[in-house]
């Protein structure tokens, strides 16, 4: 696979020898351009209404997509436990710190709950690829519970495996969306707390930047073609999720973080996302920071696509590039 150097980004945005991008060469079939067709004209409307409605609403919508129970866990157990005083889903047997383990931080703009038919589903085909066990934090949500819940409920969850028996270097970090913020904003918080490090991460078209709806400029630049993520609605996230604290600590905004002593991170983003330079510019940093960054782009579909491989076969290969990734630092 090529590594393009110092080639403008999909944004436009000029890159410099401080990141590399990896223009993904994979063909996006007619079928899986007028299904992202379809979102931006049916799902984004819905996503608009969910962020912007009631509590109540929103309490409503928890409950319905908490329902949707995982129809295929590739054959493995799956059931609901709590480590370290956060429950979720747990896949796999009975704890074996022998083993290797995915903690999966699932995505939903900090006001949406794991879905499993979906992130289950998908965690659990990695599992089974990489013979190891699963762990989905259900952190605590906004509106009802503001920043710094959700990361806490992630520390204490990355803190509950250790305490289990898990090694550090058989762990590995994903998240997707406000996932991958809270994977960025976990890393941090492991540092700082003398913790070790986890083998590797892969944030998936993570949000970086909490305080600038405008900005970075892929934000305005692709904000009518992106299929799944309203822009403008999700302006109320920022209120819902870190009510009045400073959105550019580093916590709530990765791309400002200090990145000294991360692990491996392998990033992925769509170049008809709005959030792409969130990815961009925090690969850029990272990499300045000397962690070892790997960043594909991938072209057409829509935020967080790797979740969706029910809808597009060719994101099989984007699951089957997150296992090799991790294969290759789990020890």
């Amino acid at each position: 696979m090529k590594q393009v150097q110092a080639s403008p980004s999909p944004s436009g945005l000029p890159t410099t020898d401080a990141a590399e991008i990896v223009l993904k060469p994979v063909h996006i079939r007619r079928r899986s351009r007028f299904i992202v067709w379809l979102l931006r004209r049916f799902l984004r409307p819905m996503l608009s209404w969910m962020i912007g409605g009631s509590v109540q609403r929103m309490a409503r919508i928890q409950l319905a997509l908490a329902a949707r129970v995982c129809r295929n866990s590739s054959g493995l157990a799956v059931d609901y436990r709590v480590i370290g005083r956060v429950p979720g889903h747990f896949i796999g047997g009975p704890h074996d710190p022998r083993r290797k383990l995915v903690l999966w931080i699932h995505g939903g703009a900090f006001i949406l709950p794991a879905v499993p038919d979906v992130h289950v589903r998908t965690v659990a085909k990695m599992c089974r690829a990489l013979d190891a066990d699963g762990f989905l934090p259900d952190y605590r949500l906004a509106p009802f519970n503001k920043y710094p819940a959700a990361l806490d409920d992630c520390e204490r969850a990355y803190r509950g495996l250790l305490d289990l028996g898990y090694a550090p270097e058989r762990i590995a970090l994903g998240g997707e969306s406000a996932g991958g913020n809270l994977l960025l904003g976990l890393l941090q918080r492991i540092r700082k707390a003398g913790l070790p490090m986890p083998s590797c991460g892969v944030p998936v078209s993570p949000g970086t930047e909490m305080g600038r709806v405008h900005a970075p400029p892929s934000r305005t630049l692709l904000m009518h073609t992106d299929a799944l993520l309203p822009m403008v609605a999700l302006a109320r996230v920022s209120e819902l999720y870190a009510g009045g604290m400073d959105t550019s600590d580093p916590e709530l905004s990765p791309l400002y973080a200090d990145c000294t002593g991360f692990p491996p991170l392998y990033l992925l983003a769509s170049n008809a996302e709005v959030l792409l330079d969130d990815t961009v510019l925090f690969a850029r940093s990272a990499k300045a920071y000397g962690v070892d960054v790997s960043f594909e782009v991938w072209p057409v579909l829509p935020h967080a696509f790797p979740l969706f491989e029910a809808w597009f076969p060719e994101v099989a290969q984007a699951r089957e590039d997150i296992v090799a990734f991790m294969g290759k630092h789990l020890k």
